[in-house]
């Protein structure tokens, strides 16, 4: 029970934490000053919520999202949130491969070689079968959590932060409903394909509770960080990198490996969620698939990172918000349903 459910955090952690959260980008983009009891909400409403999907999943023991966005949404919502998520995956895909340019662009490379190196990257990963994801993941969003939990607490004793200092003002609260509901999508998506996988329910609680205490504990560490540095976020494509700035380029090479690992993870997540979704209706192998669909993407990408989670994120976070209350909601209709 135990190491499935730890399987499945990581998993959870690796469709989470992609190039906008790890960055600190999306962090920022949502809460900031004053947002402790926001990143406190967040934590419970992401522990509910990724119960309920791991549950619906379960219970459908499906291998694709579709019948399990049907159980959240209903019949009448489906096609217009089951074209909803596949866009989402589509665009964040695409935003996950720019983060990878915007990284090695870091270190003075050009934008377009870390573009390549994640696409080669991801066609790869699907050409030796979708189980090579979840290994990945199994293997290193420890090392990433990890890592940023210590890059994170260093800079705080540094600084001498008192994280816990703005408890006095909570005005930025309601931030935790659309940031919730921003991440909830890809949750959907790749939990929907793994549900044939989930053997007990014990599982679902062990994952659901794990991946929210962690993902709450590094949003608030971070965060209190970031405020830190808020003058100098602007100038930073990558905000962690203005975090990094003050250490040795030991850890800051170190650290920009386990954020692309988190760039590539997520991408990887995601189009599990893309081609597991497709599959029924083009017969072709998952490789060519992954090619096809990776390679239509790059044109998004002349974007640019930072421009791309600016505008795409909040407005995926707005459309979702109906979706966060339905599984908000879930476990009371399904005490009513029980009832009756």
């Amino acid at each position: 029970m135990w190491r499935a459910g730890f399987k499945w955090i990581f998993l959870i952690i690796g469709a989470t934490v992609g190039a906008g959260y790890a960055s600190g980008r999306e962090l920022w983009q949502f809460f900031g000053h004053e947002s402790g009891l926001a990143i406190v909400l967040f934590a419970l409403f992401f522990t509910v919520c990724t119960a309920v999907i791991m549950y619906v999943s379960y219970q459908q023991q499906s291998s694709q999202y579709l019948p399990v966005l049907q159980v959240i949404v209903g019949k009448r919502l489906t096609k217009f949130y089951d074209f909803t998520i596949f866009f989402y995956l589509y665009s964040v895909t695409a935003i996950m491969i720019a983060g990878s340019g915007a990284t090695i662009q870091a270190f003075n490379f050009p934008y377009w070689l870390g573009i390549v190196i994640i696409v080669v990257a991801l066609i790869l990963i699907f050409l030796k079968g979708i189980n090579q994801l979840i290994v990945l993941n199994q293997l290193m969003m420890p090392l990433l959590m990890i890592g940023l939990l210590f890059v994170l607490i260093l800079f705080v004793k540094d600084q001498n932060l008192e994280i816990f200092s703005d408890w006095l003002e909570q005005s930025n609260w309601v931030a935790a409903f659309p940031f919730t509901a921003l991440n909830i999508l890809p949750l959907i998506a790749v939990l929907g394909a793994i549900g044939n996988q989930i053997k007990s329910k014990q599982e679902i609680v062990v994952a659901s509770v794990g991946s929210g205490l962690i993902l709450g504990i590094v949003s608030y560490i971070y965060n209190s960080s970031l405020i830190q540095i808020s003058d100098q976020i602007l100038v930073y494509e990558i905000p962690l990198f203005a975090i990094l700035s003050n250490y040795s380029i030991e850890i800051l090479l170190v650290m920009s490996f386990l954020l692309w690992i988190a760039i590539y993870t997520t991408a990887g997540s995601n189009m599990l969620g893309i081609i597991t979704r497709i599959q029924g209706m083009i017969k072709l192998p998952v490789g060519m698939l992954a090619t096809i669909t990776v390679l239509s993407m790059l044109p998004i990408t002349i974007i640019g990172f930072s421009a791309l989670v600016q505008y795409i994120y909040p407005i995926y976070a707005v459309l979702n918000l109906y979706v966060l209350t339905r599984l908000l909601l879930f476990p009371l209709w399904l005490k009513l349903e029980e009832r009756r």
